[in-house]
């Protein structure tokens, strides 16, 4: 391999590596916080949509709602927390369908722990 092969195969190597990176940069929201909407304008909006809120947190700088709608199946929106834009929504059924078993606690499935007596 040429030294020209060999640094081309490096450049194209570290720009790969940078790729997930950005990827995962693109999720986050960058609004400095003096431009927030406030919480209450978050539920308000939420309930507009006929979704009863259940909690709001902040993840990665943008609003996270964790929601059901009017037959009780859970809603997940992401939205800007300056514009209130919803960047994201889905539903338990959207994370099934990806294969993302993950629970977030809002049911008790018993003791996972392996105890085995001997």
């Amino acid at each position: 391999m040429t030294a020209s092969r060999f640094l081309s195969a490096c450049v194209a190597l570290a720009v790969l590596a940078q790729a997930p990176a950005a990827a995962a940069h693109e999720n986050d929201c960058t609004v400095p916080m003096a431009d927030w909407q406030p919480r209450e304008a978050v539920q308000a909006l939420v309930e507009q949509q006929g979704l009863t809120v259940r909690r709001i947190k902040i993840d990665d700088g943008c609003y996270e709602v964790d929601a059901r709608d009017a037959a009780g199946q859970r809603v997940r929106m992401r939205l800007d927390p300056g514009t209130l834009v919803i960047l994201r929504r889905g539903s338990d059924d959207d994370h099934h369908r990806r294969g993302d078993d993950h629970d977030d606690g809002d049911h008790d499935d018993g003791d996972r722990s392996s105890h085995h007596d001997d």
